[in-house]
């Protein structure tokens, strides 16, 4: 399947959405699992996408589409977000991360982004030359990945009482 930025658009602009409707109203308890030592919880999950939003998608868009012929990016701090959460309520986090990802959306639609602007390239630091459509299609595969992380970090708050039926739930496993 080819690269449709407009389905891109629909993906990231529901994802703040979701989180608010999977998790806004669950008790910490929930919100603060995790699947074990060095992994993320919900609450952990959301400060991530926040420190994404900042220093991440757009601005590294930005480095590609702009007139500078810099076009190495810095590197992505992936735990950032214990800084970012500190002091905060799951509540502040959804709006933080539901008001930066709209504006991201109005600056992501005003590249008017056409074929040649999606193959410009940057510079990742692991990766070296990437173009842009794969670095929008990566947040994309991100926020989805990061939905799916924290619906099996839920799933796993059950784990213990499921009984028997832990045999068809792979998602437990």
């Amino acid at each position: 399947m080819r690269y449709d930025l407009g389905n891109s658009i629909m993906i990231l602009g529901r994802t703040p959405g979701l989180l608010r409707d999977l998790i806004g109203e669950l008790p910490p308890d929930m919100v603060t699992a995790n699947e074990g030592e060095g992994t993320w919880s919900p609450f952990d999950i959301v400060g991530h996408l926040i420190h994404g939003e900042r220093t991440d998608w757009i601005p590294r868009a930005e480095i590609i589409l702009g007139p500078s012929p810099r076009t190495e990016w810095d590197p992505f701090d992936r735990d950032a977000m214990k800084e970012i959460s500190r002091g905060k309520t799951l509540r502040e986090l959804l709006d933080e991360f539901a008001a930066l990802r709209a504006e991201n959306i109005v600056k992501l639609k005003a590249f008017s982004l056409d074929e040649e602007k999606l193959d410009r390239k940057g510079i990742h630091p692991e990766f070296g030359e990437v173009t842009l459509r794969q670095h929008l299609a990566t947040w994309v595969a991100h926020d989805l990945s990061h939905l799916s992380q924290v619906i099996r970090v839920l799933a796993k708050t059950y784990r213990a009482e499921v009984g028997p039926w832990i045999k068809y739930l792979s998602i437990l496993k």
